[in-house]
C-alpha cells in the first residue's frame, strides 16, 4: 500500500516537471526564466526519486525497462563525464554557473529524468495524462504569448521586458515549440480516437499556432513542420491501405496534414516574401546572431584534430571559439563576441565532447530511429499502440530542432522526457520487457541493492541542494548589476560570491572593486590614511577575486583579460613592477584568443603605459592586420606617436579613426587638440 502511494508521488512529480515546464517561471523575482525552469526540474525530479527509492525500501523490489536505447543514453552521460574528467577545468565542465546545458550536472538530470520516466510512466493511462496535459499548458503558453503581443507591458510580470520575451526561450525557439504543437495536434487528429468535439478544438489550435509560426518567421520551424506533417500525411495513408474497410465505408484522405504541408512549403520556399507580412504588422523585430553550421563544423574540427578523444570539455564550446573561430569573423560586428554555443545545441556537443561522446551520440539517435520506426510499422500493421509511436515523433521533432537549432534546455529535457516514456510505453507487454530484482529475499542482493538505492536517494537530494543554493546567489548578483551605488553594489556582489563562485561573477567582483579603486584615486585631493588603507583593500580584492576566477577556468581568455586589467589599473597608479604581470596575463590572454585584435592592442596599451612605445607599435599592426579599420587601435597609435614628438603622424592617425566615426565628440575633441 505505500508503496503504492510513494509511486503515485514519483508519477505526479514527474507528471508536474514534464507538463509545466513550458510555462514555469518565478515572476516579479526577477530571476532569468531558464533558471527558474532548472528549479521545477531538480526539485521535481528530487522528489520523484526520493519517492520511488523510499517505495522500493518498502516493497523490496527493483524494476527497470530492458532497453538497449535507455543504455546508449548512459553511454552518451558516460563519455560526457569522461570529456569533463580530462577538461582540466572540472567546475565549469561539471556545473557550470547554473544548469548550464550540457555540463555533466545537465546530462545527469536529463538522463535520470528519462531513467524514472521510463519506469513510472508505465501505462498508456499516465502516458495520455502526460501527452495531454503537455498540450494543455503548451496552449496556455501560446494564449498568454498571444495576449502579450498586444498587452506587452501589462503582462511583463516582472520578467519579460521586449514583446519577443516568453516564458519559454528564444523568440526562435517559441517559433519551434509552436511548430512541435502543430505536429503533435495533427498526429492526435489523424490516429487517436477522441470526440470529434475535440478534434475540431484541436485544429483549431494548430490554426492558432501556425499563424504564431508566422509570427516569429523562423525558416527552420517551417521546414520541420513541413516534414513532421508530410510524415504523417503519408503515415496516414499508409494506415488507411493497411486497415481493412467495413462495406460502404470511405478512406479519409488527410486534408488538414495535406494544407498543414502545403502552408509551410509555401512560407519555407517563399522567404521574406510572404514571411514578413504578419511581423510587420504587429512591429516584431527579431534579430538572433549565431555562428553558421560550417563555422561550427570548423570549430569541431580544430578541437578534434587536437583533442580527438575527449574534446575541450564539456560547457566550454566559448573556449574552443576564442581558439578557432576563423579570421573572417573580424569583419563583422561580433569580432568580439564569445558565442557560448554554436549554431545548433547537438552539434555544439560534438564540438566540445570529443568523437567518444559523438559515436555516443550517433548510437544513441540510430536506436531511438530504429525503435521508433518499428513500432511505428507495427502500429500500422496491429492498428494499437498510437500512444508509444506519438512519443516517439514528438522526442525525434524535439532532438531534430536541437540538431539545427541552439534551442534552450526545455527542448532538451522534453526530448528525453518524452524518450523515457516512449521506453516505458515500448516496455509493456512487448518482447523487451523488464529487469526485476527482488532484493529482500537475496542478502547479497539485498546489500548492493539497498547501497544503489541510499547513494541514489543522498545523490539526487545533493544536487538539488547544490542547484538552490547556486539560485540563491542570483537574485544579489542582478541587484549588483541593477544598481549604480558602490556601497549597494559592493554589499550584493560579495554575498553573490559567497554563495557561488563561478568565474562570471568573480569577474564582476573585480570589476566592481576597481570602479572603486577609480573613484577613490578620481577626487584629486591628497589621499587621507583611511583612503589608502581602502585602495590597499580594494586592490587586494580585485587581484584575489581575478586569480580565482583564473583558477576557476584557466581556459577562458576572459579570465586572464580580467586580470591583466587589475594590474595595468593599479599601474597608473604609480604601482612599481606590476606591468610585466599584467603583460604576462594578457599574453596567455591572446594565445587562448590569437585573433582578437583587442587582447593586442591592450598589450599594447600596456607597454605604451610602461614606455615600450616601440614595442607598443609592433602590436597595434598586428591588431590592425587582424582588423583594419579599428579605430581603437588608431587613436592608440595616434597617442604613441604624440608622446614621441610626431605631431603630423599622430594627427594623420586621429583623423583616420575620426573618419570611421565622425560624430564621435570626444574624438572630435581629441582631434582638433591636435592641430
Amino acid at each position: 500500500m505505500l508503496s503504492k502511494i510513494l509511486d503515485r508521488v514519483s508519477f505526479l512529480s514527474l507528471f508536474a516537471v514534464i507538463v509545466f515546464l513550458p510555462i514555469f517561471f518565478l515572476p516579479f523575482t526577477k530571476v532569468p526564466i531558464e533558471i527558474s525552469k532548472g528549479l521545477l526540474l531538480v526539485v521535481g525530479l528530487t522528489i520523484a526519486t526520493v519517492s520511488w527509492v523510499i517505495a522500493r525500501f518498502s516493497d523490496g523490489k527493483i524494476s527497470i525497462p530492458k532497453s538497449w536505447l535507455l543504455l546508449s543514453g548512459f553511454g552518451v552521460l558516460f563519455f560526457v563525464f569522461l570529456s569533463a574528467l580530462f577538461s582540466g577545468t572540472l567546475e565549469t565542465s561539471f556545473f557550470g554557473t547554473m544548469l548550464d546545458t550540457g555540463t555533466v550536472y545537465f546530462m545527469l538530470v536529463v538522463f535520470l529524468l528519462m531513467l524514472f520516466a521510463s519506469i513510472v510512466v508505465d501505462s498508456t493511462k499516465r502516458a495520455k495524462m502526460i501527452f495531454f496535459g503537455v498540450l494543455i499548458s503548451s496552449f496556455l503558453l501560446f494564449i498568454f504569448q498571444g495576449l502579450r503581443l498586444f498587452f506587452p507591458d501589462f503582462l511583463s510580470l516582472g520578467v519579460l521586458i521586449e514583446k519577443t520575451d516568453n516564458i519559454l526561450g528564444s523568440w526562435n525557439t517559441f517559433g519551434l515549440f509552436a511548430g512541435f504543437f502543430t505536429t503533435m495536434s495533427l498526429f492526435i487528429i489523424e490516429f487517436f480516437s477522441v470526440r470529434k468535439i475535440f478534434k475540431v478544438l484541436l485544429g483549431v489550435l494548430a490554426i492558432f499556432t501556425i499563424i504564431l509560426s508566422a509570427l516569429v518567421n523562423f525558416s527552420l520551424t517551417w521546414g520541420i513542420l513541413g516534414i513532421f506533417a508530410l510524415i504523417i500525411f503519408v503515415y496516414k495513408i499508409l494506415f488507411s491501405f493497411n486497415v481493412k474497410q467495413t462495406e460502404g465505408e470511405k478512406k479519409l484522405f488527410p486534408l488538414f496534414s495535406f494544407i498543414v504541408v502545403m502552408v509551410s512549403l509555401m512560407f519555407f520556399m517563399s522567404g521574406q516574401f510572404v514571411g514578413k507580412f504578419l511581423p510587420d504588422k504587429f512591429g516584431i523585430s527579431n534579430i538572433e546572431v549565431r555562428p553558421l553550421p560550417g563555422v561550427t563544423l570548423s570549430v569541431a574540427g580544430d578541437v578534434l584534430m587536437h583533442n580527438p578523444l575527449f574534446g575541450v570539455g564539456p560547457n566550454k564550446f566559448a573556449n574552443a571559439w576564442s581558439m578557432y573561430k576563423p579570421a573572417s569573423i573580424n569583419s563583422t560586428n561580433f569580432w568580439d563576441t564569445s558565442f557560448t554555443s554554436g549554431s545548433g545545441l547537438i552539434p555544439t556537443f560534438f564540438a566540445t565532447n570529443g568523437v567518444l561522446s559523438i559515436i555516443s551520440w550517433l548510437i544513441f539517435f540510430v536506436l531511438l530511429v530504429y525503435f521508433g520506426s518499428r513500432s511505428i510499422f507495427q502500429s500500422i500493421r496491429k492498428n494499437t499502440n498510437w500512444e508509444v509511436s506519438a512519443f516517439f515523433i514528438a522526442a525525434v521533432y524535439l532532438f531534430v530542432s536541437t540538431i539545427f537549432y541552439s534551442t534552450n534546455g526545455v527542448m532538451l529535457i522534453l526530448a528525453f522526457a518524452f524518450t523515457g516514456i516512449f521506453i516505458g510505453l515500448s516496455s509493456v507487454g512487448g518482447s523487451s520487457g523488464k529487469i526485476s530484482i527482488s532484493f529482500l529475499e537475496d542478502p547479497r542482493k539485498s546489500f548492493f541493492s539497498i547501497i544503489f538505492l541510499v547513494v541514489l536517494m543522498i545523490f539526487s537530494s545533493a544536487a538539488s541542494f547544490l542547484y538552490v543554493e547556486r539560485l540563491a546567489s542570483v537574485s544579489p548578483f542582478r541587484r549588483a548589476l541593477a544598481t549604480t551605488d558602490i556601497q549597494t553594489v559592493e554589499e550584493n556582489i560579495e554575498k553573490a560570491v559567497s554563495l557561488h563562485k563561478s568565474d562570471v561573477y568573480l569577474r564582476t567582483y573585480t570589476q566592481v572593486y576597481l570602479t572603486k579603486i577609480n573613484s577613490i584615486v578620481s577626487g584629486g585631493a591628497v589621499l587621507s590614511e583611511k583612503d589608502k588603507t581602502d585602495l590597499q583593500t580594494s586592490f587586494d580584492k580585485a587581484l584575489k577575486a581575478a586569480e580565482m576566477a583564473v583558477k576557476y577556468d584557466k581556459g577562458n581568455h576572459l579570465n586572464y583579460s580580467n586580470l591583466g586589467t587589475v594590474y595595468y589599473t593599479v599601474g597608473l597608479l604609480g604601482v612599481k613592477d606590476v606591468y610585466e604581470k599584467a603583460l604576462e596575463a594578457l599574453n596567455i590572454a591572446s594565445s587562448l584568443n590569437p585573433l582578437n585584435p583587442g587582447i593586442k592592442v591592450s598589450i599594447a596599451r600596456t607597454l605604451f603605459a610602461d614606455g615600450q612605445n616601440d614595442k607598443a607599435r609592433i602590436y597595434i599592426k598586428e591588431a590592425m592586420n587582424l582588423k583594419a579599420k579599428y579605430v581603437e587601435a588608431l587613436v592608440l597609435l595616434s597617442q604613441i606617436e604624440k608622446k614621441d614628438g610626431n605631431n603630423n603622424l599622430a594627427l594623420s592617425y586621429a583623423e583616420q579613426a575620426l573618419s570611421l566615426v565622425p560624430d564621435n565628440k570626444d574624438l572630435i575633441d581629441y582631434v582638433d587638440s591636435l592641430k
